[in-house]
This record gives structure tokens, C-alpha cells and sequence, in this order.
């Protein structure tokens, strides 16, 4: 009988919906994603006490959730790749790889994790690394499928480093549906995409998908700015929202995730998240 990963994935979303907060900058090997990083138990610490439905994390910090006794506390997602793309340079040889080619799932299992997340980068002239990309949820699915555990794929389509520097998400709509589509068809059981350039065109992600949807929250801008845009790619049909510089490089984290909260699990405005938000 096949393990089902849905007993998994009911662990991660209250009622189909879901805030993961990203706190797994620390294998991106870039300084800048490390900002509010530095005390990792206490951020931890201060999350758990915020009560997102998830946090997302590697192997080596996740002992800071899953040690903690209580029973509510958040789901963990795990990281289990790594790559070089984050980078504000672009490097002579691209790459990303798993972070245990033997037993791709193995910590996962270990540290009961409820979901595991791999990168699909496609940036201009690197077919390697989307090679590189595609083996490595090949043989992640392939373990996710004995074990029950939920696969999410991470589909980013980066524009030229020369435009705007590394890393920058390039939002067109069709090429972030073409990836999105990708990634369904390789067996996703969740899928987190980066928002549309126009919120109004991310449900066209969604109906892609056929998979729960979660928008990935990228760097940190004006948190106004945030609540509003997060509000309307709800509306569009996304499942929740994975979001980490945004929430972990302000100074009050705890009431931005009750403002992403009400959000995603209440369905709230970007004007009364940003109350919710001020009156934390």
C-alpha cells in the first residue's frame, strides 16, 4: 500500500491554506540573506510563538523546532538542495545539488518534516544547472513516492544577471505558467511560485498547478506594499504564502505573521492586515 503524503500536508495547511516562513537563507551562501539570521534560536524561538502554520528550514537548524515539546507548534518544511544562484554574481559554473545524493530524504524523515522543497532554476544560458535541476527532483520524487512525504518544487525563472544583478525573478506570466507546468507534470504535491509582474494573472498559476499553490515572498520591500500585493494573489486563488526576509529582517515579526495570518486563513484586505499589523 502506498504511504499517502496528505496525512503529511494536513500538518502544514488549516483548511487548505498555509504560511510557511523561510528561515533556509543560510545555504544560499550570500551574507545579505543572513540579516536577522544571526541569533537562529531566538528567531526561532520568536516564530514559534507567532504561530505561522509552517517554517521552513535545512537540516542543520531544524533540531530548533523539532526539539521543542509542544504540540502546536509550526510544521516543518525542509530545504534539502543548495545552489549557487543566489549569488549577486553570476559564477564561472552554475550548480545546484542535493544535499544528501545518496538518501535525498533521509534527514527529512529523520527530523519528521512535512514536506520537502527542491529549486527549479531557470535562468538564461545555463541549461546545466536546469539539467542539474530536473535529476535532482527526479530522484527526490522518486523517494517522496515510497515514503509518503510531499514534494514542493520551487519553479524560478530568473532574468539575465546583466539586467538587475543575481538572483532577480523575472515575472512574466508565461514563463512562470510554462515552469509552474513543469514542475506539475514532474509530480509536485505543492508548488511555490513566484508572483506574476500583474497580481491579477497569478491565477492562471493556480489553474496550472492542479496542486496547492503557495507565492514565494522574495526580498524585502515596504511592508504596506507586501500586504496589499499578498491580499490580491489570494484572491487569485493562491493556497498561502512562503515568505522569509519578510517577515524575519523587520522589527516585529510576530505581528506581521498575525497580519499574514489574517490574510491567508481569514481573508482580509491588505488595509486591515496593515491595522492588524500596527495593532500587534
Amino acid at each position: 500500500m502506498r504511504l499517502s503524503p496528505k496525512a503529511r500536508m494536513n500538518r502544514m495547511f488549516t483548511n487548505g491554506r498555509c504560511l510557511d516562513v523561510a528561515l533556509d537563507h543560510g545555504v544560499c551562501n550570500e551574507p545579505g540573506f543572513l540579516l536577522g539570521l544571526e541569533n537562529m534560536p531566538g528567531v526561532v524561538d520568536a516564530l514559534i510563538r507567532a504561530r505561522p502554520d509552517a517554517i521552513q528550514m535545512a537540516y542543520g537548524q531544524s533540531d530548533l523546532l523539532q526539539s521543542r515539546p509542544e504540540k502546536d507548534k509550526p510544521a516543518l518544511v525542509m530545504r534539502i538542495d543548495m545552489g549557487n544562484p543566489y549569488n549577486a554574481q553570476r559564477h564561472r559554473v552554475m550548480w545546484s545539488m542535493l544535499q544528501n545524493a545518496d538518501e535525498p530524504i533521509i534527514g527529512a524523515l529523520e527530523m519528521d518534516a512535512a514536506c520537502v522543497v527542491v529549486n527549479l532554476f531557470m535562468l538564461p544560458d545555463e541549461p546545466e544547472l536546469f539539467r542539474q535541476c530536473v535529476e535532482n527532483i527526479s530522484r527526490v520524487r522518486a523517494a517522496c513516492h515510497r515514503y509518503g512525504m510531499p514534494l514542493m518544487i520551487e519553479p524560478l525563472v530568473m532574468l539575465p544577471n546583466d539586467v538587475r544583478g543575481g538572483y532577480q525573478v523575472d515575472g512574466d506570466a508565461e514563463k512562470i505558467v510554462t515552469l509552474v507546468r513543469l514542475a506539475s507534470e514532474m509530480g509536485a504535491d505543492i508548488i511555490k511560485a513566484d508572483p506574476t509582474d500583474n497580481p491579477e494573472d497569478f491565477h492562471r498559476v493556480v489553474e496550472t498547478a492542479r496542486v496547492p499553490v503557495l507565492v514565494r515572498g522574495g526580498g524585502k520591500e515596504d511592508l504596506r506594499a507586501v500586504l496589499d500585493k499578498s491580499a490580491r494573489l489570494m484572491r487569485q486563488g493562491a493556497h498561502g504564502l512562503v515568505y522569509g526576509r519578510n517577515i524575519y529582517q523587520h522589527d516585529n515579526p510576530k505581528a506581521i505573521v498575525a497580519a499574514l495570518m489574517a490574510i491567508i486563513h481569514q481573508g482580509v484586505s491588505g488595509e486591515e492586515a496593515w491595522d492588524i499589523y500596527r495593532n500587534e
